[in-house]
């Protein structure tokens, strides 16, 4: 097996036991704000990790910061969005979850 072949390997075994460990958390009492960008929210962001990201970072993300965030997802992470997703999400994310906005119900 070449270097290439086992660190692809590595790589996709890793990505399926996080998206194992995404798929058993229970996600039921996250509720995050409902809008019209929440369910772009919720398939974007819960295929790779758990919606409590969006609270724990919330206190700390202007909307700059959530694009940086959402593209680094797309460019390093691997997240399949289009650019119309990304607008989205971080639409949604800067309205309900940017510094200064109002408090989650």
């Amino acid at each position: 097996m070449s270097h290439k072949h086992a660190v692809r390997r590595a790589v996709t075994s890793v990505m399926l036991a996080a998206s194992i460990a995404t798929a058993a958390a229970d996600e039921s009492s996250i509720r995050l704000t409902e809008d019209a960008g929440l369910p772009q929210v919720q398939a974007s962001c819960s295929m790779c990790h758990s919606l409590d990201y969006i609270l724990m970072n919330s206190p700390f993300q202007d909307k700059a910061a959530w694009e940086k965030t959402v593209n680094k997802m797309v460019k390093v992470m691997g997240a399949p969005m289009t650019a119309d997703d990304v607008a989205a999400v971080v639409a949604y994310l800067d309205t309900h979850y940017g510094k200064g906005a109002p408090a989650a119900p």
